[in-house]
């Protein structure tokens, strides 16, 4: 099979096509034949050596968190009548990375699949691992009510695609930051009420003004660094604050003000149990079958040009999600 691999730290070009043995499945795993792998943000970081506090990762690697296709061999002890089956998993739990994703074949334990509904197309369903994980977790623990008001960064990312419509249907104003014109409209269309342009200096001002004397109720913010902290100046005793991005490049330093101010902060020690996981991952697949959640495919690209999905990404041109594909792939299964 063909496979993407790290060779090394450093920029996309450390990316290459090279060529590996078909996996075989252990006890408990199945192969599935890839025919959609996202791509993160975190994918990107790691690459170029960012992480290495939280990830332990020697290179060369086959990046990649996550995957759908169709199972086309199990190990022992599962079940035959997964074969043929489409469905979409993790390749390791929430607070890892194990890779594997970019490749034509991937191994994954069986308790982690989810079976992709008829209606969902695979290329689709890959939102809802990681970013639908964390989408639906950080709703679930946001208590978002009537009148609230709440801050998304990061608002044309993947996760974000979950966040709006979500904060807008619990009857929250929202108020999305994000950079650039096409990320805003994006924003704007999944239901923001207003949008700011952190890329302008006078963003900060921007959402000062849109409070209008409110403090936020709720942060989400998937952008980190100057950003984030600068998005603490408008919460208050009892804000629930979400940390759970770095697009900025690191992640916010905010604890010491958090405590402060009285602002319950997640993100940083949170607890994500696996059971969780699996519960919000089952949750994040049946809004994307009901249509409550509309994914945000920014650019579906081979196998063999990953390094151009990552440049892209880095360029910060992409709204929505990338994933990845198998080059000269047949039309996808429904």
């Amino acid at each position: 099979m063909r496979v993407v691999r790290a060779k090394e730290f450093g920029g996309p070009e450390v990316l290459e096509l090279t060529e590996a043995p078909d996996p075989v499945p252990a006890s408990g795993e199945v192969v599935v034949d890839v025919a959609a792998a996202e791509v993160l943000l975190l994918d990107v970081q790691l690459r170029k050596g960012w992480g290495q506090d939280y990830f332990t990762l020697n290179p060369p690697y086959v990046p990649g968190a996550g995957v759908a296709g169709v199972v086309s061999g199990v190990g022992a002890g599962v079940d035959t009548t997964w074969i043929g089956s489409r469905v979409a998993a993790p390749l390791s739990v929430a607070g890892e990375y194990a890779g594997g994703g970019y490749a034509e074949k991937a191994v994954v334990d069986v308790d982690h699949l989810v079976p992709v509904p008829d209606n969902v197309e695979l290329v689709e369903s890959v939102t809802a691992l990681s970013d639908g994980v964390m989408g639906v977790s950080r709703i679930e623990r946001a208590r978002i009510g009537p009148g609230d008001v709440v801050l998304i960064t990061a608002a044309a990312g993947g996760i974000a695609v979950w966040l709006i419509p979500e904060a807008v249907r619990a009857g929250a104003r929202v108020i999305a930051a994000a950079g650039g014109e096409a990320k805003l409209r994006a924003a704007a269309d999944l239901g923001a009420h207003v949008t700011v342009d952190y890329t302008r200096p006078d963003w900060v001002d921007q959402v000062r003004v849109a409070l209008a004397g409110e403090t936020l109720a709720v942060v989400f913010d998937g952008s980190g660094g100057a950003v984030g902290e600068a998005a603490m100046r408008f919460t208050g005793a009892g804000t629930r604050y979400f940390a759970y991005g770095s697009a900025g490049g690191e992640f916010a330093d905010i604890e010491g003000e958090a405590r402060r101010r009285g602002v319950e902060l997640f993100g940083f020690d949170e607890d994500f149990e696996l059971r969780d996981q699996r519960r919000w991952r089952r949750t994040a697949f049946t809004w994307l079958s009901e249509g409550r959640i509309t994914p945000l495919i920014g650019q579906v690209v081979p196998l063999s040009q990953a390094a151009q999905a990552h440049t892209a990404i880095e360029a910060r041109k992409v709204v929505g999600k990338t994933v990845l594909v198998p080059d000269a792939a047949p039309p996808r299964p429904r």
